[in-house]
Parts: structure tokens; sequence; C-alpha cells
């Protein structure tokens, strides 16, 4: 019988996400395939250093560790070609990573890959892939720099979203950067009964939601915060959309323009999607952050 990832919350990732390949990629850039191919199999004893998704990778693997079915699979999506993946496959083993499934394109874009996969959230280093991944309707963004600092695998993963064009809909948003902050929460009371859209990550918190309810709520192993920049006063729609989905947030953080680093790193997250630079320019230095593009 075919192994079935539908029932599966299924994260696909490129290896430049999972592993740090700066000093390999630009090898690449400057010399060509051939040279990046002779750097990798020169060096297939070395690990690669862990990725700014490595962690949210590693805590998510670990939730498999409770149940006798995997709910999560991770997979590798690359552009490298399979010959280029045997160092990535070595690393892999290294640090013990329950990863099974890989797909090596050769330079072909990944996105058209993710629904065969059944993919619910693709990350990459690579923009184009990811724009191409949220306009086809699949939960993406682009991974940032980040050095990671823990090492240690964790029996809880942390997921932190910013609100509007992440997990809701940016019409809210173009009303504050057509019309201004009072138009905004002006128009947000106006519309507090009447839900917000579903934006690119609702799917992706609704499967996250399905399986925190397989637990007690204080032994879920993974946390959600909401971290927005939206006033209290705008928070009656956010809450009510949330409640009328039947999704879950287990902490939210109504900013009011204030800068979201400070919180995001005391909610401890392994990683953070927001879909503004002047936010991540300053998370992804605590953090392992992610930049969701608009839909077109």
């Amino acid at each position: 019988m075919a192994y079935d990832l539908q029932d599966k919350l299924v994260i696909a990732i490129s290896s430049r996400a999972l592993f740090s390949l700066e000093e390999e990629n630009s090898i690449f850039d400057k010399e060509g395939l051939e040279a990046y191919y002779d750097y990798q199999l020169s060096r297939l004893e070395d690990p690669l250093a862990k990725g700014s998704a490595f962690r949210f990778v590693q805590n998510l693997l670990a939730i498999n560790k409770k149940f006798d079915n995997k709910l999560i699979e991770v997979i590798i999506l690359s552009r490298n070609n399979a010959a280029t993946g045997l160092r990535i496959g070595r690393s892999i083993e290294h640090y013990n990573l329950d990863i099974e499934r890989t797909g090596w394109t050769a330079g072909t874009p990944v996105a058209r890959y993710l629904d065969a996969f059944k993919v619910d959230l693709f990350l990459s280093a690579h923009a184009p892939d990811v724009e191409e991944a949220i306009n086809s309707g699949v939960a993406a963004a682009t991974i940032l720099p980040h050095t990671p600092i823990t090492s240690e695998e964790s029996d809880m993963v942390k997921i932190a979203f910013d609100g509007d064009a992440v997990i809701f809909g940016d019409e809210s948003e173009k009303v504050y950067q057509e019309k201004g902050l009072e138009a905004f929460i002006e128009h947000e009371r106006e519309n507090a009964k009447h839900p917000l859209s579903q934006g690119p990550f609702f799917k992706f918190l609704k499967t996250i939601s399905e399986i925190q309810d397989k637990f007690p709520m204080e032994r879920s192993p993974i946390r959600t915060a909401l971290v927005t920049a939206r006033n209290f006063s705008t928070h009656e729609r956010v809450l009510g959309t949330l409640e009328g989905w039947g999704v879950r947030v287990d902490e939210a953080f109504f900013q009011g323009g204030v800068q979201k680093y400070e919180v995001v790193k005391a909610f401890g997250a392994d990683i953070f999607f927001d879909d503004q630079d002047t936010h991540l320019v300053h998370t992804s230095k605590e953090t392992p952050s992610a930049k969701v593009p608009y839909r077109c």
C-alpha cells in the first residue's frame, strides 16, 4: 500500500533553509555548477552547519516520537541535482533527522512539485520559488539569514505569526497603507462583527490547531502566538475571526506599532512569520524568521 501524505502536516524545505550553505552557494555563483559539485564531494565527511530553519525542523520532527504513526513529514525540495545532495544526505544522517523524502530538480523551479507532495508549508532561501508557491495557494516564506544559538532538541515547538497578510487577508492592511491609522481603526471597529478573510497561512495554522487538539491544552507539543502591530482597540474582529474558524492561538500580543522583536524573543519562537521587513530586520537577529510575500 502506498504511503499517504494526505493526513500529515507536510513541510517542504530547501537545503539552504535547513543547512548553512552560504559558502557553497557563493562558489556556485562565482565558479559554476562543476566547481560547486567538486567542492561538495571533497567535503562529504564534513557535516554542514545548521541553517536558519534547523531548530524549527528538529523540534517539529520530535513530535513524531509521541505517536506510533507520524503526524509530521519534512521533505527536502532543492534546486540542486541528486549528486550534489550527497553531502546534504550525510548531514541529515549526522544530525539524526528523520527525513526520508527528497526532491532534486537540477534548477527547475520547485514550486510545481508542492502539490504532488501535499505540502502545507514551504520554506526556502530562494525568493522566486517562495513567490510562486504563495501564488499557487501554498503557505510559503523566504527564510532569512540567522545563526542558530540553541542546539538542543526541545519537546515543544513555538511558532509566532503576524496577523494581516499572513494569517488573515491583506484587505485591512491596505486600508492602513492607503488611508492611515485612524481610518484603519475606524474600519476595523465598523467591521468588528465581520470575519477577516483567510490569509496565506490560514490552512497551515488550521492544521497545527488540529494537531494541538490531540493533546490536553497544557501538554500540547506546539504553542502558537499572534504578534501583531494592531492596537488592542481592533482586537474584537481578530479574535472573533479566529473563534469562528475554530482555530487556536495560545498567546496574542497587540503591539500598537511597537517593534515586535523583544516579544518574539521572549516567546522563544522557533520561527516567526511576517510580511514586513521593518519587523523582520530586527527579529531575525535573535529568532529564526521568514518573510511571507504578498499574493498576486
